[in-house]
């Protein structure tokens, strides 16, 4: 299967999986991710929806089954398929019964152009960490109280 990109124009790809209690999805972060992706800032690589009942019984939805490929289509774009099986099992088993997951893969394509000038100046990168938003909200807090 080809890929929708072309590999050495790809900027950092992230995974997230973020956690939702209960199975009761609303849907209110699809919007938010899509304006992320009109606006050039990340394009999705891949997708998938992971649900827990309260029996244990996990289920796994990617953004390339037929039942929400209409969906999900204008959100991905052309699926890459970097989500493993396994790693959407591991996933799976970790969490609590009567909670769902999404878990996406997308490129910040809003730092490409640096990424590639970085690889043809025979850079690379050798640290990167992201801070977690409680410990910056907590660090803002401090210096307000100073």
């Amino acid at each position: 299967m080809p890929l929708p990109f072309d590999p050495k124009t790809i900027g950092p790809v992230d995974v997230a999986t973020i956690l939702f209690e209960g199975n009761d999805f609303n849907g209110d972060v699809i919007p938010a991710l899509q304006d992320l992706v009109d606006s050039g800032t990340v394009r999705i690589l891949d997708f998938a929806w992971i649900r827990k009942d309260a029996d244990g019984t996990a289920t796994i939805t990617e953004a390339s089954d037929p039942e929400v490929v209409d969906a999900f289509a204008t959100l991905a774009g052309g699926q890459s398929e970097l989500l493993a099986e396994e790693d959407l099992d591991f996933i799976a088993e970790g969490l609590e019964p009567n909670s769902s997951a999404m878990v996406v893969v997308w490129e910040n394509s809003w730092t490409s152009r640096f990424a590639v000038a970085v690889r043809e100046s025979h850079g690379h990168l050798t640290a990167f960490e992201r801070i977690p938003h409680d410990a910056v909200m907590n660090v803002i807090a401090a210096l307000e109280q100073e």
